[in-house]
């Protein structure tokens, strides 16, 4: 154990339809080389069910690969499950909490599903569903109007000061 340095880590990505947060987990994942899972793809494209998706991350992390994760986020009970399994498999889990102003969501939700009708539905399901992480998550808030650059520069000294 102690000649093993290698610091597992899951950076756990969170935000309302439209926030950037696909967008920033797939770019993250990808100049880090990182594997990145969208646990609610997961579940709705194949069909698995809530404690389905937690076994599959469970195999995931057999991995021992740093992991970027979107979805599965929305409550802090979903956050604590997927923390608490990461955890049991020695990673160091960091929230990042992507967040953005009403108008953009719009215009991104507009343009995504064609109607304003279809957005608002979209957006207020979720917001329905979704909680705010509490003090304890510590999450790292991004802006999902900044530059790529600027959100990982910040999520860098996020994971940094997380050791």
């Amino acid at each position: 154990m102690e000649g093993n340095r290698k610091k597992l880590r899951a950076v756990l990505v969170f935000g309302a339809p439209g926030s950037g947060k696909t967008t920033f987990a797939e770019k993250f994942a990808r100049k880090f080389n990182l594997a990145y899972y969208n646990l609610d793809e997961i579940q709705d494209g194949y069909g698995f069910t809530h404690e389905a998706v937690l076994s599959i991350l469970e195999i995931i992390t057999k991995a021992k690969q740093s992991i970027v994760i979107e979805g599965g986020l929305k409550t802090e009970q979903d956050r604590t499950e997927i923390r608490n399994i990461l955890r049991a498999q020695n990673y160091k889990p960091t929230l990042v909490w992507v967040q953005t102003d009403f108008t953009t969501i719009k215009v991104r939700l507009k343009s995504k599903y064609k109607t304003i009708r279809k957005a608002k539905e979209v957006y207020d399901a979720a917001i329905a569903e979704m909680e705010t992480p509490a003090d304890f998550e510590k999450p790292v808030i991004l802006s999902g109007k900044h530059t790529f650059d600027t959100q990982t520069k910040h999520v860098l000294a996020g994971l940094a000061k997380a050791r």
